[in-house]
Protein backbone atom coordinates (compact mmCIF):
# COMPACT_ATOMS: atom_id res chain seq x y z
CA UNK A 1 0.00 0.00 0.00
CA UNK A 2 1.15 3.57 -0.66
CA UNK A 3 -0.30 4.89 2.56
CA UNK A 4 -3.68 5.08 4.27
CA UNK A 5 -6.42 6.51 2.11
CA UNK A 6 -7.30 9.34 4.47
CA UNK A 7 -4.11 11.25 3.67
CA UNK A 8 -5.10 11.49 0.00
CA UNK A 9 -8.62 12.88 0.50
CA UNK A 10 -9.35 16.59 0.20
CA UNK A 11 -11.25 17.48 3.36
CA UNK A 12 -13.01 20.48 1.85
CA UNK A 13 -14.54 18.38 -0.91
CA UNK A 14 -15.88 15.96 1.69
CA UNK A 15 -17.37 18.90 3.58
CA UNK A 16 -19.05 20.13 0.39
CA UNK A 17 -20.39 16.66 -0.31
CA UNK A 18 -21.91 16.34 3.15
CA UNK A 19 -23.49 19.79 2.79
CA UNK A 20 -25.24 18.72 -0.40
CA UNK A 21 -26.20 15.38 1.17
CA UNK A 22 -27.97 17.16 4.01
CA UNK A 23 -29.84 19.39 1.59
CA UNK A 24 -30.52 16.46 -0.73
CA UNK A 25 -32.27 14.51 2.00
CA UNK A 26 -35.43 16.34 0.99
CA UNK A 27 -35.30 14.78 -2.48
CA UNK A 28 -33.85 11.40 -1.42
CA UNK A 29 -31.04 11.17 -3.91
CA UNK A 30 -32.48 12.96 -6.91
CA UNK A 31 -29.57 15.42 -6.71
CA UNK A 32 -26.05 14.33 -7.61
CA UNK A 33 -23.37 14.80 -4.96
CA UNK A 34 -20.02 16.53 -5.52
CA UNK A 35 -17.14 14.17 -6.23
CA UNK A 36 -14.63 13.78 -3.40
CA UNK A 37 -11.23 15.09 -4.51
CA UNK A 38 -8.69 12.31 -4.17
CA UNK A 39 -4.95 12.55 -4.88
CA UNK A 40 -4.02 8.93 -4.23
CA UNK A 41 -3.45 5.99 -6.56
CA UNK A 42 -6.33 5.24 -8.91
CA UNK A 43 -5.17 1.92 -10.33
CA UNK A 44 -7.15 -1.32 -10.07
CA UNK A 45 -8.33 -1.95 -6.53
CA UNK A 46 -10.36 -5.01 -5.56
CA UNK A 47 -13.77 -4.09 -4.18
CA UNK A 48 -15.22 -7.54 -3.53
CA UNK A 49 -14.01 -10.38 -1.37
CA UNK A 50 -14.45 -12.74 -4.30
CA UNK A 51 -12.91 -10.58 -7.02
CA UNK A 52 -9.26 -11.09 -6.10
CA UNK A 53 -7.27 -13.77 -4.28
CA UNK A 54 -6.84 -11.66 -1.10
CA UNK A 55 -4.09 -13.92 0.27
CA UNK A 56 -4.22 -12.12 3.62
CA UNK A 57 -7.83 -13.23 4.14
CA UNK A 58 -6.87 -16.77 5.17
CA UNK A 59 -5.69 -17.71 8.66
CA UNK A 60 -4.78 -21.19 9.87
CA UNK A 61 -7.32 -22.06 12.58
CA UNK A 62 -6.60 -22.20 16.29
CA UNK A 63 -6.91 -25.67 17.91
CA UNK A 64 -10.01 -24.65 19.85
CA UNK A 65 -11.67 -23.55 16.61
CA UNK A 66 -10.97 -26.91 15.02
CA UNK A 67 -12.80 -28.56 17.91
CA UNK A 68 -15.96 -26.47 17.37
CA UNK A 69 -16.85 -25.16 13.92
CA UNK A 70 -18.94 -22.32 15.36
CA UNK A 71 -15.77 -20.94 16.99
CA UNK A 72 -14.14 -20.33 13.61
CA UNK A 73 -13.63 -16.79 12.40
CA UNK A 74 -14.29 -16.02 8.75
CA UNK A 75 -10.55 -16.08 8.03
CA UNK A 76 -10.14 -19.45 9.75
CA UNK A 77 -13.16 -21.04 8.08
CA UNK A 78 -12.00 -19.65 4.74
CA UNK A 79 -8.61 -21.35 5.20
CA UNK A 80 -10.25 -24.71 5.88
CA UNK A 81 -12.74 -24.41 3.02
CA UNK A 82 -10.07 -23.35 0.52
CA UNK A 83 -7.89 -26.26 1.61
CA UNK A 84 -10.78 -28.68 1.11
CA UNK A 85 -10.82 -29.61 4.80
CA UNK A 86 -14.27 -28.17 5.52
CA UNK A 87 -17.46 -28.32 3.49
CA UNK A 88 -19.80 -25.33 3.61
CA UNK A 89 -22.64 -27.75 4.40
CA UNK A 90 -20.92 -28.82 7.63
CA UNK A 91 -20.26 -25.23 8.68
CA UNK A 92 -23.86 -24.20 8.02
CA UNK A 93 -25.22 -27.28 9.78
CA UNK A 94 -23.13 -26.56 12.88
CA UNK A 95 -24.60 -23.07 13.14
CA UNK A 96 -28.15 -24.21 12.46
CA UNK A 97 -27.76 -26.82 15.22
CA UNK A 98 -26.61 -24.12 17.60
CA UNK A 99 -29.52 -21.89 16.63
CA UNK A 100 -31.91 -24.76 17.35
CA UNK A 101 -30.28 -25.35 20.73
CA UNK A 102 -29.91 -21.80 22.02
CA UNK A 103 -31.90 -19.22 20.09
CA UNK A 104 -34.93 -19.93 22.26
CA UNK A 105 -32.88 -18.15 24.92
CA UNK A 106 -31.03 -15.58 22.86
CA UNK A 107 -33.95 -14.65 20.54
CA UNK A 108 -31.40 -13.29 18.10
CA UNK A 109 -33.36 -14.30 14.98
CA UNK A 110 -36.92 -13.52 14.01
CA UNK A 111 -36.67 -15.81 10.96
CA UNK A 112 -34.30 -18.72 10.36
CA UNK A 113 -33.92 -19.91 6.77
CA UNK A 114 -32.97 -23.48 7.58
CA UNK A 115 -33.79 -25.16 4.27
CA UNK A 116 -32.62 -22.23 2.16
CA UNK A 117 -29.25 -21.98 3.94
CA UNK A 118 -28.62 -25.70 3.61
CA UNK A 119 -29.50 -25.59 -0.10
CA UNK A 120 -27.19 -22.61 -0.67
CA UNK A 121 -24.33 -24.49 1.00
CA UNK A 122 -24.88 -27.53 -1.22
CA UNK A 123 -24.99 -25.34 -4.33
CA UNK A 124 -21.59 -23.84 -3.49
CA UNK A 125 -20.03 -27.30 -3.66
CA UNK A 126 -21.02 -27.55 -7.31
CA UNK A 127 -19.94 -24.06 -8.40
CA UNK A 128 -16.74 -22.07 -8.60
CA UNK A 129 -14.85 -20.92 -5.54
CA UNK A 130 -15.87 -17.37 -4.63
CA UNK A 131 -13.19 -16.27 -2.19
CA UNK A 132 -12.95 -15.94 1.60
CA UNK A 133 -16.71 -15.59 2.11
CA UNK A 134 -17.39 -18.85 0.26
CA UNK A 135 -19.73 -20.85 2.51
CA UNK A 136 -19.67 -18.44 5.46
CA UNK A 137 -22.95 -18.35 7.48
CA UNK A 138 -24.20 -14.80 7.99
CA UNK A 139 -26.85 -13.06 10.10
CA UNK A 140 -28.74 -10.26 8.34
CA UNK A 141 -30.51 -7.46 10.22
CA UNK A 142 -34.19 -7.41 9.34
CA UNK A 143 -34.14 -3.98 7.72
CA UNK A 144 -32.07 -5.28 4.77
CA UNK A 145 -34.23 -6.38 1.84
CA UNK A 146 -34.04 -10.11 1.13
CA UNK A 147 -35.73 -11.29 -2.07
CA UNK A 148 -38.82 -13.35 -1.39
CA UNK A 149 -38.14 -13.32 2.36
CA UNK A 150 -40.06 -11.07 4.79
CA UNK A 151 -38.32 -7.83 5.74
CA UNK A 152 -40.28 -6.35 8.61
CA UNK A 153 -37.84 -3.86 10.19
CA UNK A 154 -39.51 -5.28 13.31
CA UNK A 155 -42.47 -2.96 12.86
CA UNK A 156 -46.18 -2.96 12.28
CA UNK A 157 -45.62 -0.75 9.23
CA UNK A 158 -43.70 -3.47 7.35
CA UNK A 159 -45.31 -6.49 9.00
CA UNK A 160 -46.35 -8.03 5.67
CA UNK A 161 -43.58 -6.71 3.43
CA UNK A 162 -41.77 -9.24 1.21
CA UNK A 163 -39.26 -7.43 -1.05
CA UNK A 164 -38.73 -8.57 -4.64
CA UNK A 165 -34.95 -8.08 -4.54
CA UNK A 166 -31.96 -8.18 -2.21
CA UNK A 167 -30.42 -5.06 -0.74
CA UNK A 168 -27.16 -4.27 -2.52
CA UNK A 169 -25.12 -5.25 0.55
CA UNK A 170 -26.88 -8.62 0.81
CA UNK A 171 -26.53 -9.25 -2.91
CA UNK A 172 -22.80 -8.55 -2.76
CA UNK A 173 -22.24 -10.76 0.26
CA UNK A 174 -24.08 -13.69 -1.30
CA UNK A 175 -22.35 -13.13 -4.65
CA UNK A 176 -19.08 -13.46 -2.73
CA UNK A 177 -20.24 -16.83 -1.38
CA UNK A 178 -21.87 -15.78 1.88
CA UNK A 179 -24.89 -17.77 3.10
CA UNK A 180 -27.85 -16.06 4.74
CA UNK A 181 -28.87 -18.02 7.85
CA UNK A 182 -31.79 -15.75 8.63
CA UNK A 183 -33.05 -12.30 9.59
CA UNK A 184 -32.19 -10.93 13.00
CA UNK A 185 -34.21 -9.13 15.62
CA UNK A 186 -33.79 -5.38 15.82
CA UNK A 187 -35.22 -2.32 17.45
CA UNK A 188 -38.58 -1.29 15.97
CA UNK A 189 -37.76 0.58 12.75
CA UNK A 190 -34.12 0.60 13.98
CA UNK A 191 -34.71 2.93 16.90
CA UNK A 192 -33.88 1.03 20.15
CA UNK A 193 -32.54 -2.30 21.39
CA UNK A 194 -34.51 -5.25 20.03
CA UNK A 195 -38.06 -5.39 21.35
CA UNK A 196 -41.42 -6.25 19.95
CA UNK A 197 -42.98 -3.24 18.19
CA UNK A 198 -44.87 -2.45 21.38
CA UNK A 199 -41.73 -2.50 23.53
CA UNK A 200 -41.40 -5.98 25.07
CA UNK A 201 -37.70 -6.88 25.16
CA UNK A 202 -36.77 -9.86 22.99
CA UNK A 203 -33.06 -10.33 22.26
CA UNK A 204 -30.75 -10.59 25.24
CA UNK A 205 -27.04 -9.92 25.58
CA UNK A 206 -25.21 -13.19 24.82
CA UNK A 207 -23.01 -12.62 27.87
CA UNK A 208 -25.94 -12.41 30.32
CA UNK A 209 -28.73 -14.45 28.68
CA UNK A 210 -30.70 -14.90 31.90
CA UNK A 211 -30.74 -11.16 32.62
CA UNK A 212 -32.68 -9.18 30.02
CA UNK A 213 -31.89 -5.91 31.80
CA UNK A 214 -28.28 -6.01 30.55
CA UNK A 215 -28.29 -3.80 27.49
CA UNK A 216 -27.12 -5.74 24.41
CA UNK A 217 -26.57 -2.54 22.43
CA UNK A 218 -28.58 -0.57 19.92
CA UNK A 219 -30.92 -1.64 17.19
CA UNK A 220 -28.58 -4.19 15.56
CA UNK A 221 -29.05 -6.27 18.71
CA UNK A 222 -30.01 -9.51 16.99
CA UNK A 223 -26.98 -9.56 14.71
CA UNK A 224 -24.64 -8.81 17.61
CA UNK A 225 -26.12 -11.56 19.79
CA UNK A 226 -26.05 -14.03 16.90
CA UNK A 227 -22.35 -13.43 16.24
CA UNK A 228 -21.35 -13.25 19.91
CA UNK A 229 -23.37 -16.36 20.74
CA UNK A 230 -21.80 -18.26 17.81
CA UNK A 231 -25.10 -18.65 15.95
CA UNK A 232 -23.46 -17.05 12.90
CA UNK A 233 -19.86 -16.49 11.85
CA UNK A 234 -20.48 -12.81 11.13
CA UNK A 235 -23.31 -10.45 10.29
CA UNK A 236 -24.42 -7.01 9.22
CA UNK A 237 -26.28 -4.19 10.88
CA UNK A 238 -26.98 -0.51 10.39
CA UNK A 239 -26.01 2.57 12.36
CA UNK A 240 -27.65 5.97 12.61
CA UNK A 241 -26.81 6.75 16.23
CA UNK A 242 -24.62 3.91 17.45
CA UNK A 243 -26.23 0.63 16.41
CA UNK A 244 -23.08 -1.04 15.06
CA UNK A 245 -20.58 0.28 17.56
CA UNK A 246 -22.78 0.02 20.68
CA UNK A 247 -23.80 -3.65 20.33
CA UNK A 248 -20.23 -4.51 19.30
CA UNK A 249 -18.90 -2.91 22.48
CA UNK A 250 -21.62 -4.54 24.57
CA UNK A 251 -20.97 -8.04 23.20
CA UNK A 252 -17.18 -8.23 22.65
CA UNK A 253 -17.25 -7.79 18.89
CA UNK A 254 -15.38 -5.72 16.33
CA UNK A 255 -17.85 -3.54 14.48
CA UNK A 256 -17.10 -1.19 11.62
CA UNK A 257 -19.29 1.75 10.63
CA UNK A 258 -17.82 3.01 7.37
CA UNK A 259 -17.73 6.53 6.00
CA UNK A 260 -21.04 7.71 4.56
CA UNK A 261 -21.30 6.26 1.05
CA UNK A 262 -18.57 3.65 1.36
CA UNK A 263 -21.24 0.93 1.30
CA UNK A 264 -24.64 1.16 -0.38
CA UNK A 265 -27.85 1.73 1.53
CA UNK A 266 -30.00 0.68 -1.40
CA UNK A 267 -32.62 -1.82 -0.30
CA UNK A 268 -32.43 -0.97 3.41
CA UNK A 269 -35.51 0.37 5.20
CA UNK A 270 -34.43 3.97 5.93
CA UNK A 271 -34.22 5.70 9.26
CA UNK A 272 -32.33 8.91 8.41
CA UNK A 273 -31.22 9.45 4.81
CA UNK A 274 -28.16 11.55 5.62
CA UNK A 275 -26.99 9.46 8.61
CA UNK A 276 -27.75 5.77 7.94
CA UNK A 277 -24.69 3.55 7.55
CA UNK A 278 -24.53 -0.21 6.80
CA UNK A 279 -21.63 -2.24 8.15
CA UNK A 280 -20.34 -5.50 9.62
CA UNK A 281 -20.38 -6.83 13.17
CA UNK A 282 -17.56 -9.34 13.35
CA UNK A 283 -15.27 -11.20 15.74
CA UNK A 284 -12.06 -9.36 14.88
CA UNK A 285 -10.60 -6.72 12.57
CA UNK A 286 -9.72 -9.22 9.82
CA UNK A 287 -13.30 -10.52 9.65
CA UNK A 288 -14.72 -6.98 9.62
CA UNK A 289 -12.40 -6.15 6.72
CA UNK A 290 -13.42 -9.23 4.73
CA UNK A 291 -17.07 -8.31 5.17
CA UNK A 292 -16.70 -4.64 4.24
CA UNK A 293 -14.47 -5.51 1.29
CA UNK A 294 -17.42 -7.41 -0.17
CA UNK A 295 -20.01 -4.78 0.70
CA UNK A 296 -18.17 -1.62 -0.34
CA UNK A 297 -18.06 0.15 -3.66
CA UNK A 298 -20.12 2.20 -6.07
CA UNK A 299 -23.78 1.34 -6.62
CA UNK A 300 -25.78 2.89 -9.45
CA UNK A 301 -28.84 2.77 -7.21
CA UNK A 302 -27.33 4.87 -4.40
CA UNK A 303 -25.84 8.30 -5.27
CA UNK A 304 -24.17 8.39 -1.86
CA UNK A 305 -21.73 5.75 -3.15
CA UNK A 306 -20.76 7.61 -6.33
CA UNK A 307 -17.82 9.94 -6.87
CA UNK A 308 -15.79 8.47 -4.01
CA UNK A 309 -12.17 7.32 -3.74
CA UNK A 310 -11.61 3.68 -4.79
CA UNK A 311 -12.01 1.03 -2.12
CA UNK A 312 -8.52 0.09 -0.87
CA UNK A 313 -7.38 -3.38 0.12
CA UNK A 314 -9.04 -3.46 3.52
CA UNK A 315 -8.06 -7.07 4.16
CA UNK A 316 -4.35 -6.27 3.89
CA UNK A 317 -4.88 -3.23 6.11
CA UNK A 318 -6.38 -5.53 8.76
CA UNK A 319 -3.38 -7.85 8.66
CA UNK A 320 -0.82 -7.27 11.45
CA UNK A 321 2.65 -6.15 10.43
CA UNK A 322 5.78 -7.41 12.21
CA UNK A 323 9.25 -5.95 12.43
CA UNK A 324 11.52 -7.95 10.11
CA UNK A 325 11.23 -11.67 10.67
CA UNK A 326 10.59 -11.28 14.36
CA UNK A 327 7.40 -11.17 16.39
CA UNK A 328 7.40 -7.50 17.29
CA UNK A 329 4.22 -5.85 16.04
CA UNK A 330 4.41 -2.45 14.38
CA UNK A 331 1.75 -0.23 12.87
CA UNK A 332 1.35 -0.42 9.11
CA UNK A 333 1.34 3.40 9.01
CA UNK A 334 2.56 5.87 11.61
CA UNK A 335 -0.53 7.02 13.49
CA UNK A 336 -1.25 9.55 16.23
CA UNK A 337 -4.02 8.33 18.55
CA UNK A 338 -5.87 11.31 20.00
CA UNK A 339 -7.21 11.06 23.56
CA UNK A 340 -10.12 13.37 24.26
CA UNK A 341 -10.63 15.09 27.64
CA UNK A 342 -12.28 12.81 30.18
CA UNK A 343 -11.53 9.56 28.37
CA UNK A 344 -9.40 8.30 31.29
CA UNK A 345 -11.34 9.94 34.12
CA UNK A 346 -12.31 7.97 37.21
CA UNK A 347 -11.35 4.67 38.77
CA UNK A 348 -14.01 2.41 37.26
CA UNK A 349 -13.17 -0.85 35.44
CA UNK A 350 -13.93 0.98 32.20
CA UNK A 351 -11.37 3.69 32.96
CA UNK A 352 -8.80 1.04 33.89
CA UNK A 353 -9.46 -0.86 30.66
CA UNK A 354 -9.07 2.35 28.65
CA UNK A 355 -5.72 3.09 30.32
CA UNK A 356 -4.47 -0.41 29.55
CA UNK A 357 -5.71 -0.07 25.97
CA UNK A 358 -3.79 3.16 25.44
CA UNK A 359 -0.70 1.74 27.14
CA UNK A 360 -0.75 -1.20 24.74
CA UNK A 361 -1.10 1.10 21.74
CA UNK A 362 1.70 3.36 23.00
CA UNK A 363 4.02 0.34 23.06
CA UNK A 364 3.46 -0.43 19.37
CA UNK A 365 6.11 0.87 16.99
CA UNK A 366 4.72 3.65 14.83
CA UNK A 367 1.97 4.58 17.26
CA UNK A 368 1.96 7.71 19.41
CA UNK A 369 -0.73 8.55 21.96
CA UNK A 370 -1.44 12.27 22.27
CA UNK A 371 -3.88 14.36 24.27
CA UNK A 372 -6.21 16.45 22.12
CA UNK A 373 -8.60 19.30 22.78
CA UNK A 374 -12.14 19.26 21.45
CA UNK A 375 -13.34 21.94 19.04
CA UNK A 376 -15.14 25.01 20.36
CA UNK A 377 -18.81 24.51 21.36
CA UNK A 378 -18.42 20.73 21.18
CA UNK A 379 -21.19 19.98 23.68
CA UNK A 380 -23.65 22.26 21.89
CA UNK A 381 -22.85 20.98 18.41
CA UNK A 382 -23.02 17.30 19.41
CA UNK A 383 -25.91 17.66 21.84
CA UNK A 384 -29.16 19.46 21.13
CA UNK A 385 -28.56 19.64 17.38
CA UNK A 386 -28.58 15.84 17.24
CA UNK A 387 -32.38 16.06 17.15
CA UNK A 388 -32.40 17.49 13.63
CA UNK A 389 -32.20 13.90 12.36
CA UNK A 390 -35.81 13.38 13.42
CA UNK A 391 -37.62 15.22 10.58
CA UNK A 392 -35.75 13.06 8.04
CA UNK A 393 -37.09 10.06 9.91
CA UNK A 394 -40.66 11.24 10.09
CA UNK A 395 -41.18 12.69 6.60
CA UNK A 396 -41.39 9.41 4.58
CA UNK A 397 -43.76 7.95 7.15
CA UNK A 398 -46.23 10.84 7.46
CA UNK A 399 -48.95 8.88 5.60
CA UNK A 400 -48.62 6.08 8.16
CA UNK A 401 -48.66 8.54 11.04
CA UNK A 402 -51.91 9.95 9.66
CA UNK A 403 -53.30 6.47 9.12
CA UNK A 404 -52.74 5.03 12.60
CA UNK A 405 -50.33 6.15 15.31
CA UNK A 406 -50.36 2.66 16.81
CA UNK A 407 -48.33 1.44 13.81
CA UNK A 408 -45.26 3.01 15.46
CA UNK A 409 -45.65 1.22 18.77
CA UNK A 410 -43.25 2.14 21.54
CA UNK A 411 -41.08 4.34 19.28
CA UNK A 412 -43.90 6.74 18.38
CA UNK A 413 -42.49 9.67 20.39
CA UNK A 414 -39.45 10.25 18.21
CA UNK A 415 -41.53 10.08 15.03
CA UNK A 416 -43.90 12.71 16.37
CA UNK A 417 -40.97 14.89 17.45
CA UNK A 418 -39.67 14.78 13.91
CA UNK A 419 -43.05 15.58 12.39
CA UNK A 420 -43.51 18.55 14.72
CA UNK A 421 -40.05 20.13 14.52
CA UNK A 422 -40.09 23.58 12.97
CA UNK A 423 -38.35 24.30 9.67
CA UNK A 424 -36.22 27.03 11.28
CA UNK A 425 -34.85 24.62 13.86
CA UNK A 426 -34.15 22.00 11.20
CA UNK A 427 -32.25 24.46 9.00
CA UNK A 428 -30.24 25.74 11.96
CA UNK A 429 -29.40 22.17 12.88
CA UNK A 430 -28.17 21.40 9.36
CA UNK A 431 -25.89 24.41 9.53
CA UNK A 432 -24.63 23.32 12.94
CA UNK A 433 -23.82 19.87 11.49
CA UNK A 434 -21.55 21.45 8.89
CA UNK A 435 -19.86 23.62 11.51
CA UNK A 436 -19.22 20.46 13.54
CA UNK A 437 -17.78 18.62 10.55
CA UNK A 438 -15.56 21.55 9.60
CA UNK A 439 -14.18 21.84 13.12
CA UNK A 440 -13.56 18.10 13.40
CA UNK A 441 -11.70 18.01 10.08
CA UNK A 442 -9.70 21.20 10.61
CA UNK A 443 -9.21 21.37 14.38
CA UNK A 444 -9.48 17.87 15.87
CA UNK A 445 -7.70 16.05 13.06
CA UNK A 446 -4.90 18.60 12.94
CA UNK A 447 -3.90 17.12 16.31
CA UNK A 448 -4.21 13.40 15.54
CA UNK A 449 -4.96 10.79 12.87
CA UNK A 450 -7.38 8.62 14.88
CA UNK A 451 -9.38 9.67 17.92
CA UNK A 452 -10.77 7.60 20.79
CA UNK A 453 -14.41 8.26 21.58
CA UNK A 454 -16.83 7.76 24.42
CA UNK A 455 -19.91 8.09 22.19
CA UNK A 456 -20.59 7.22 18.56
CA UNK A 457 -22.97 10.12 18.03
CA UNK A 458 -20.61 12.92 16.91
CA UNK A 459 -19.20 10.90 14.02
CA UNK A 460 -22.62 9.50 13.13
CA UNK A 461 -23.85 13.05 12.67
CA UNK A 462 -21.10 13.93 10.20
CA UNK A 463 -20.65 10.62 8.37
CA UNK A 464 -17.11 9.76 9.49
CA UNK A 465 -15.92 6.16 10.01
CA UNK A 466 -15.83 4.43 13.38
CA UNK A 467 -14.49 1.09 14.57
CA UNK A 468 -15.57 -0.55 17.83
CA UNK A 469 -13.38 -3.18 19.47
CA UNK A 470 -13.20 -5.07 22.79
CA UNK A 471 -10.66 -3.98 25.41
CA UNK A 472 -11.63 -5.85 28.60
CA UNK A 473 -14.33 -7.06 30.95
CA UNK A 474 -16.06 -5.95 34.12
CA UNK A 475 -18.00 -8.50 36.12
CA UNK A 476 -18.14 -10.83 33.13
CA UNK A 477 -19.56 -8.13 30.83
CA UNK A 478 -17.45 -6.85 27.92
CA UNK A 479 -15.88 -3.42 27.81
CA UNK A 480 -15.24 -1.88 24.43
CA UNK A 481 -14.07 1.37 22.96
CA UNK A 482 -14.52 3.28 19.71
CA UNK A 483 -11.94 4.69 17.31
CA UNK A 484 -12.92 7.43 14.90
CA UNK A 485 -11.15 8.47 11.72
CA UNK A 486 -11.04 10.96 8.89
CA UNK A 487 -13.12 10.44 5.74
CA UNK A 488 -12.45 7.00 4.19
CA UNK A 489 -10.02 6.02 6.96
CA UNK A 490 -11.41 2.49 7.26
CA UNK A 491 -8.02 1.08 6.28
CA UNK A 492 -6.19 3.04 8.98
CA UNK A 493 -8.74 2.14 11.66
CA UNK A 494 -8.48 -1.54 10.72
CA UNK A 495 -4.69 -1.39 10.85
CA UNK A 496 -4.74 0.02 14.39
CA UNK A 497 -7.27 -2.57 15.56
CA UNK A 498 -5.30 -5.40 13.93
CA UNK A 499 -2.08 -4.37 15.68
CA UNK A 500 -3.85 -4.15 19.04
CA UNK A 501 -5.58 -7.50 18.58
CA UNK A 502 -2.26 -9.12 17.66
CA UNK A 503 -1.10 -8.29 21.20
CA UNK A 504 -4.28 -9.00 23.18
CA UNK A 505 -6.83 -11.78 23.42
CA UNK A 506 -10.01 -9.97 24.43
CA UNK A 507 -11.50 -10.62 20.98
CA UNK A 508 -11.00 -14.37 21.41
CA UNK A 509 -13.20 -14.54 24.51
CA UNK A 510 -16.64 -16.12 24.01
CA UNK A 511 -19.65 -16.21 26.36
CA UNK A 512 -20.46 -19.55 27.96
CA UNK A 513 -23.39 -21.47 26.54
CA UNK A 514 -26.69 -20.46 28.14
CA UNK A 515 -28.58 -22.81 30.41
CA UNK A 516 -31.42 -24.91 29.06
CA UNK A 517 -33.62 -22.67 26.96
CA UNK A 518 -36.78 -23.18 28.97
CA UNK A 519 -35.09 -22.38 32.28
CA UNK A 520 -33.29 -19.34 30.99
CA UNK A 521 -36.32 -17.90 29.27
CA UNK A 522 -38.39 -18.41 32.40
CA UNK A 523 -35.94 -16.13 34.18
CA UNK A 524 -36.18 -13.60 31.38
CA UNK A 525 -39.94 -13.85 31.12
CA UNK A 526 -40.48 -10.97 33.50
CA UNK A 527 -41.46 -9.40 30.18
CA UNK A 528 -39.21 -6.44 30.51
CA UNK A 529 -40.88 -3.67 28.57
CA UNK A 530 -39.51 -0.33 27.43
CA UNK A 531 -41.70 2.65 28.16
CA UNK A 532 -42.22 5.31 25.54
CA UNK A 533 -39.84 7.57 27.47
CA UNK A 534 -37.15 4.88 27.59
CA UNK A 535 -37.58 4.19 23.89
CA UNK A 536 -37.21 7.90 23.13
CA UNK A 537 -34.09 8.08 25.29
CA UNK A 538 -32.53 5.11 23.46
CA UNK A 539 -33.67 6.24 20.04
CA UNK A 540 -31.04 6.46 17.30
Amino acid sequence: MTGPQDVHVDRRSFLARMAVLGAGAAVAGAVGLPQVAFAGPVGPVATRSGSSPHPDAYTEPRPEALADLTELTIAEAAWLIREGRLRPEALVEAHLDRIAAFDGTYQAFNLVLTAEAAAAARALRRGRYHGPLHGIPLAIKDNYYTAGVPTTANSYVFADFVPPFDATAVARLTAAGGIVLGKTQMGPLATTRATTPDGVVTTVNAWTPSNPTTNPGGSSTGTATAVAGRLATSGIGTQTGGSITAPSNAQNLTGLKPTMGRASLYGIVPLTYSRDHPGPLARDAKDAAIMLQAMAGEDVNDPRTQGLPPVPNLVSAATPVYRGSGSRVRLRWKTRIGVIPGFLSGTSPTAAARRAFLDTLAGIEGCSVVDVTLPDEWDVLTGRFNDVRLPERAEPFVPYLRQDLKLFGVSLTSWLQGALMGADEYVTGQRAKLVLLERVLDDLFSQCDVVVQTSPVPFDIIGLPELALPIGFSGGIPIGTILGGRPYAEDRLLSVAAAYQALTDWHWQRPPDPAAAGWARSLASARLRLTAAEAAEQSE
